[in-house]
């Protein structure tokens, strides 16, 4: 018979436990970075289920990838709107209040 394919969300947790070295070896503030991008890589789980792709650390980085664009778009749009709405203030006339240049 054939092989027994693991579920994806079990592939995951195997990568994670892979990286687990890695991991220690960052320093604390970068070992919660780490951690987030593996929950990015959760939240496409489905994905990655459906893919089945050979090498499932591919899936992950799709995935993570996938979470960063939507922060990048998310922050373009925003910063797009801050700009339309930002007037500068009104530079400084060159002449005082009697006509004479400063």
């Amino acid at each position: 018979m054939g092989r027994t394919v693991l579920p994806f969300s079990r592939v995951l947790e195997q990568e994670v436990q892979e990286w687990r070295k890695f991991r220690r070896g960052l320093r604390k503030e970068d070992q919660q970075f780490l951690d987030r991008l593996f929950e990015e890589a959760r939240l496409h789980v489905q994905a990655g289920v459906y893919a089945s792709r050979p090498w499932p650390f591919e899936t992950i980085l799709i995935s993570i990838l996938i979470e960063h664009e939507k922060a990048l778009v998310e922050l373009r749009a925003k910063l797009k709107a801050l700009d339309s709405s930002y007037s500068p203030p009104p530079s400084p006339s060159p002449v005082d209040g009697e006509g004479i240049l400063k």
